[in-house]
């Protein structure tokens, strides 16, 4: 199935549901610092499962083990045996799918990335993780600010107990809203400079598969300009990682200021942003 008829597909599910998820979004945050829906069952299962089946082997995953996260990541998806995985996530860069997602969260100038910067596509094994932190404030070029993630989970079988679930926290990052990674699910999510969200470790022998998307939009969420880059923090209870979180953020939020240089931009669907 090409990209147009899969985006086809998520413009019916939209339209069908829009008025709850709107509903939704709008009301999402009241304990949380940010705003999201969830849609399941996005795409006819037959479909779902094989762009599951089209995620690559082992061998050309792009690693990152860090204090920070865990997992594997690969953007360069043109290239894959199966074009499944790349056509759905250029359905969402189709302009009746931006036009319907900035409809439902009213942000009215919302663009998509098909460079894909820090998109893609993503697997979590067991042990596998992501500490709480926020989403870089821009594009790789720092000319449009993040606005919004767009997470579509393709792992079936897939439970809340297995780990891997998507976690987003409250103002001091104390307290986790967990969202289950569950088969066949959107996520839509903010991201703001508190936006603090998180993927819990995976506990079971399970491959957490995702893709994702960013949104972005010339006009700041605020009304003003500011910049920051990735900045994780540790789990509640990880002290000596809070307080190493805040030196690392802060010195490479420096460095990237006098560079210019943005974190992940060799990583890109082209290699160019």
């Amino acid at each position: 199935m090409n990209k147009i008829e899969i985006a086809d597909i998520i413009v019916a599910k939209l339209n069908e549901n829009k008025v709850s998820l709107k509903k939704f979004f709008e009301e999402s945050s009241d304990e949380i610092t940010t705003r999201y829906f969830c849609l399941d069952n996005l795409l006819p299962e037959e479909l779902a499962l094989d762009i599951y089946k089209g995620f690559p082997g082992d061998d050309i995953w792009f690693r990152r083990s860090t204090f920070r996260e865990k997992k594997l990541t690969y953007a360069k998806i043109d290239g894959l045996d199966s074009k499944l995985p790349a056509n759905v996530t250029d359905s969402f860069h189709d302009p009746r799918v931006v036009n319907l997602v900035s409809e439902i969260v009213s942000i009215q100038d919302l663009e998509s990335d098909s460079s894909l910067y820090a998109g893609g596509i993503s697997r979590m094994d067991q042990t596998h993780f992501l500490n709480p932190h926020i989403d870089n404030s821009h594009d790789s070029n720092r000319k449009r600010y993040r606005r919004l993630n767009l997470l579509y989970y393709v792992a079936p079988g897939i439970e809340e107990k297995d780990g891997g679930n998507l976690e987003f926290w409250d103002q001091y990052v104390t307290n986790p809203l967990k969202i289950a990674s569950k088969f066949n699910r959107l996520v839509v999510m903010e991201t703001t400079s508190t936006s603090w969200h998180s993927v819990d470790p995976v506990v079971s022998d399970i491959s957490r598969c995702c893709v994702s998307n960013y949104y972005f939009s010339k006009s700041s969420p605020t009304g003003k300009d500011y910049y920051h880059v990735t900045s994780f923090l540790g789990r509640p209870g990880q002290t000596g990682r809070r307080i190493y979180g805040r030196v690392d953020n802060f010195l490479r939020r420096s460095v990237s200021k006098i560079t210019g240089i943005s974190r992940g931009k060799g990583l890109t669907r082209n290699e160019q942003a």
